[in-house]
């Protein structure tokens, strides 16, 4: 083989060998970027050459042409000045012949000759050197001389000394070459014959267009065909729908423009062609900019910006994985669209949002058959042809309110969609073709999980989101609320402001919500009614304050009613969860002569009436411990109330508040007036967890409290709770039921100060 030789050292070693008559040896340096490669950058097994032809070019290059004689293997550098010379041991090849290595013989050479006859242009002598080959050892190396393989996998060859093993590496190397030079002549094959139809086609083609033509027949569509065509085969669809859309513009040929059909087939290969079916360029996520763009869209939600950065820093590590899809639940008002916004923009992506609250047509998610007329592509399907692109962000907004009906249910279609091992191969029944939306973001939203079916629920990572606190509530308010309506209504911010206090104002007095809805409508209002004056030109700027909210907004809708409700015996403050976050409520409880019957009201529901019960055996259970005169129930009926009647309520929650309430009424105790509970009880006395603890204590922190007691058993969702509403709270764990009472109840000498306190502000009323 021929050898060039560049280096001054190369060039020494082969003069001063052909000077003495030896043979060189040749070894291949690790990395082929060294310029200078010394005695550590070379290989230590290598090949023995015989130097038969040494030729210097007329640009100066030398040139060897060497025949390799056996390997060696370097035992030791001797020295690399004026070139590298080693102490070598020489390796003697085994030619011992046996049935295996013969059987392996003659397949390799069958393979090599097959091989041969697979290229374009069959060499004779190699066929020839290859077939005349006796020595197993000789061919192995003499048609891994020849293969096309790395330099790396030709050095593990001639490491390899055994000639079994090596004969088998070379079968498996060849094998592999063997088959893609098989699948490259049916490629060339399958190429060229449907290059020779389709020259074919368009001959035809331009005959009958000149037919048509000298006939005075020339459909004035041939030009739109043409176009159709192009855009096909530029819209990079994939080879079954090319063949589908190939089909369906072969019929749109042979039809008349005024046929009823011809519309249809048109619609249709405008959809296919106007589908986003290429992948664009992946954008890198930036984790640090996608911080900074949560923190600047949303306040607080820690938790919540927390999971969002690891989702994004998982689809920076892994693009083409399976990315988990996030909904976002949570009541109204909480940021859980704009979440999603967020999101888009921080991976750079497309936003589309697709409204599914409302749907009961199972069509609206997997499209019409396009028999139908007027039929169309699922919202899936049209959302993605908005976007322009396969791999937008795509919000499912309230997925929680679709409905099943007579035309199917739209929840059991969705399954596909949300299934990242199926998406793959989403068929619309419009398209009638499948469409990757694996690489597709999907993020849903929802108000309340119940309605979720439950294998829709399981394809989807639940992350909830509960209301805010007050002071959160009051810088959104400050941050985003203000300066949205300030613009929305034409306002400048140097002609308005609205100090803290107005905003906290608002706040409790004038919106009770989970979320911000209400409160941005508060903050319009008040900004409307200066906006009169600065545009008739009576105000030239204003500044509102607390003082000014009931003449801007009215009197107050809501009051703190929690010193009025539990100023007597017998009423217990509770904490409910709602669909739109969490809320106090009060168990009221009274005495009437009667035979120890209980009488519930409040349009309670049955776990909530049973919670009732369970808690009034407790208290009969346990009535001489409480210091109640068991006498009391033999002559009096208990009426429980829960105000707020025309709300219906349920639930096993409020089982302390309701035992509470009814040991603060019949040992004539008062409950503190700054304390709210939640918990389960049993019969043993025990206080079980409940649902909804973030929701609960942020409504008491909303309302004005200062104390809550949970049970024991959920202070694993403390570290739910936000910071805020911890900072102002303070949480008393109950184990049993007697907890409550001490912690609850006051002392009968604190019950007695109070009610002379309420007594003598009645006499001053």
């Amino acid at each position: 083989m021929p050898v060039a030789v560049l280096r001054p050292g190369s060039v020494a070693a082969a003069q001063q060998a052909i000077r003495e008559g030896k043979p060189v040896g040749i070894l291949m340096q690790r990395d082929p970027s060294t310029d200078e490669p010394g005695a550590t950058d070379l290989h230590r097994m290598g090949v023995v050459a015989n130097i038969l032809r040494y030729v210097t070019a007329p640009d100066g290059t030398n040139h060897l042409v060497c025949q390799g004689e056996q390997r060696f293997r370097v035992e030791e550098f001797v020295r690399e000045k004026p070139y590298i010379v080693a102490r070598v041991k020489r390796i003697d090849e085994d030619d011992a012949m046996s049935s295996e290595i013969e059987a392996r013989f003659v397949h390799l050479q069958g393979q090599a000759t097959e091989a041969l006859e697979l290229l374009p242009q069959v060499p004779q002598e190699m066929v020839a050197a290859v077939r005349g080959t006796t020595s197993p050892a000789a061919l192995a190396d003499l048609v891994a001389a020849y293969m096309d393989v790395s330099p790396e996998e030709k050095q593990e060859l001639l490491e390899t000394v055994d000639v079994v093993a090596r004969m088998n590496k070379v079968s498996r190397i060849l094998a592999h070459r063997i088959e893609v030079l098989r699948l490259s002549r049916e490629i060339g094959q399958q190429t060229k014959a449907a290059l020779d139809e389709r020259q074919r086609e368009a001959l035809l083609r331009e005959q009958m267009a000149a037919i048509q033509k000298q006939l005075g027949e020339d459909g004035g569509n041939q030009q739109e065909i043409a176009d159709l065509e192009k855009a096909i085969l530029d819209a990079g669809m994939p080879e079954d729908v090319e063949q589908m859309a190939r089909k369906e513009l072969g019929r749109l040929r042979r039809m008349q423009d005024a046929s009823a059909e011809y519309g249809m087939i048109r619609t249709y290969l405008d959809w296919l062609i106007a589908l986003p079916w290429k992948l664009g360029d992946e954008k890198t996520i930036d984790i640090a900019d996608a911080r900074r763009i949560l923190d600047e869209d949303h306040f607080g939600l820690d938790k919540i910006k927390r999971r969002i950065v690891e989702y994004l820093a998982v689809r920076k590590l892994a693009p083409n994985g399976k990315a988990p899809i996030l909904c976002f639940a949570g009541p109204p008002g909480v940021g859980k669209t704009s979440l999603g916004q967020s999101i888009a923009r921080a991976m750079g992506r497309k936003f589309v949002r697709v409204s599914l609250g409302g749907v009961h047509d199972e069509a609206e998610i997997r499209g019409h058959r396009r028999t139908y007329v007027g039929a169309l592509p699922g919202n899936i399907i049209q959302g993605l042809r908005k976007a322009g692109t396969r791999d937008c962000v795509m919000m499912l907004d309230e997925i929680d309110k679709m409905g099943s009906g007579i035309q199917g249910d739209p929840s059991a279609a969705m399954l596909e969609v949300l299934d990242p091992e199926q998406n793959g191969t989403f068929r619309d029944n419009y398209l009638g073709v499948p469409f990757d939306l694996s690489r597709v973001v999907f993020i849903a939203t929802a108000n309340m999980l119940d309605t979720i079916p439950g294998p829709l629920r399981d394809r989807m990572e639940i992350i909830s989101l509960s209301g805010y606190t007050d002071s959160e509530k009051l810088q959104i308010a400050k941050r985003y609320l203000v300066r949205r309506q300030l613009e929305a209504n034409g306002v400048k911010p140097e002609q308005l402001a609205i100090e803290d206090d107005a905003l906290t104002g608002m706040i409790r007095a004038y919106t009770r919500e989970a979320g911000v809805r209400n409160l941005e409508r508060e903050v319009g209002r008040a900004i409307r009614h200066i906006a009169v004056g600065i545009a008739d030109g009576s105000v030239t700027s204003a500044r509102i304050t607390a003082a000014d909210l009931p003449d801007l907004l009215g009197p107050p809708i809501f009051e703190d009613e929690v010193a009025l409700r539990v100023s007597v015996p017998g009423v217990a403050t509770g904490l409910a969860w709602t669909p739109v976050g969490g809320d106090i409520l009060f168990i009221e409880a009274t005495k009437v002569p009667g035979r120890g019957g209980l009488i519930l009201t409040g349009q309670l529901g049955d776990v909530m009436k049973e919670s009732a019960q369970a808690a009034m055996s407790l208290v009969k259970s346990r009535a001489v411990e409480l210091g109640i005169d068991p006498a009391v129930f033999a002559t009096n009926d208990v009426h429980v109330h829960v105000p707020a009647g025309a709300t219906p309520k349920d639930g096993p929650s409020a089982g302390v508040a309701m035992f509470t309430a009814l040991v603060s009424l019949l040992t004539g105790r008062t409950v503190r007036k700054d304390t709210a509970m939640t918990g389960e009880i049993s019969l043993r006395g025990l206080v079980l967890p409940v649902g909804g603890i973030k929701e609960k204590v942020v409504a008491a922190a909303r309302a004005g409290l200062t104390r809550v007691m949970l049970p024991a058993r959920n202070r694993r969702d403390y570290e739910d709770i936000p910071q805020d509403a911890r900072d102002r709270l303070e949480f008393v764990w109950l184990e049993r039921v007697d907890d409550a009472v001490a912690n609850a109840l006051e002392t009968v000498e604190e019950t007695g100060a109070s009610h002379a306190g309420a007594s003598q502000a009645g006499a001053a009323a």
